[in-house]
């Protein structure tokens, strides 16, 4: 399927390794043209060659930490001088910091709103204008299958910041559909990629880790990143030209929720 993305400009915040990578990957294979951006140059410019490497002729580079509050305005603005346009914007980056909520302080909580919500926030305010110019766009942010319900112990502020994410976006959608922009979120599930948090315990905790596949994951295996990557490149397309304001659970049934 064709999902009309070739020549269109995309963002995709932390673009130099796991869903991030897979996702520009997705997109430029699609022919769009990208701009990636994470807080490590090496790492930024190794993905770059990767993705020139799998044929994507176009790709932009900017290194900044999107948490910091000129780095969106920073990207935005690289993307504005080198593409005059932008079209899709996906909000990936973000993060977590565990532990028992009596035991979280105001430094864990704000500096994981930083990265997990506000730097999306920022990223989106200012490419609105943009993506006005050009009559449409796309915004897409990855929450997480605990966005969706409890994640549990230890996740209150995870589970916080993704659940936000799905909120604001339900009201960026309905704010901004007269302009032609859509808001969505992809929720993945337990995704397993070179170098990722269930990666890592797959390899220190192999036992640990079938135990849980086969408690919790009814398609007997972890995600894979280019799975959730292909659904955000459909949401990405006018092929979705009707969905706005979705969660989409990318997930294999892990999650329980009813909505």
């Amino acid at each position: 399927m064709d999902l009309g993305l070739k020549d269109k400009v995309a963002i995709v915040t932390g673009g130099s390794r796991g869903i991030g990578l897979y996702t520009a990957r997705a997109l430029g294979g699609e022919g769009a043209r990208l701009a990636i951006c994470a807080r490590d140059p090496d790492g930024l410019e190794s993905a770059a060659v990767s993705l020139r490497g799998d044929g994507v002729s176009d790709v932009l580079t900017v290194a900044c930490d999107i948490a910091d509050a000129d780095g969106a305005a920073r990207l935005i603005e690289a993307v504005r001088d080198h593409y005059g346009a932008l079209d899709v914007l996906v909000n990936n980056v973000g993060g977590n910091r565990r532990g028992r909520f009596e035991e979280t302080s105001d430094e864990d909580w704000l500096d994981i709103l930083q990265i997990n919500v506000l730097s999306g926030f920022r990223a989106s305010r200012l490419a609105i204008p943009l993506m006005r110019e050009g009559g449409s766009g796309s915004i897409i942010f990855i929450s997480s299958v605990f966005g969706r319900e409890k994640g549990g112990p230890g996740l209150s502020i995870y589970n916080t910041t993704k659940t936000a994410l799905i909120s604001a976006a339900g009201i960026m959608a309905l704010e901004l559909a007269r302009d032609g922009i859509r808001v969505n979120c992809v929720a993945p599930g337990s995704i397993q990629f070179p170098g990722g948090s269930w990666d890592k315990r797959v390899k220190s905790d192999p036992e640990g880790m079938r135990k849980f596949v086969e408690a919790n994951l009814p398609l007997g295996r972890f995600g894979r990143a280019d799975e959730v990557a292909d659904v955000v490149a459909f949401l990405a397309s006018e092929r979705a030209s009707l969905i706005t304001g979705a969660c989409i659970a990318v997930d294999g049934s892990q999650g329980r929720s009813l909505v």
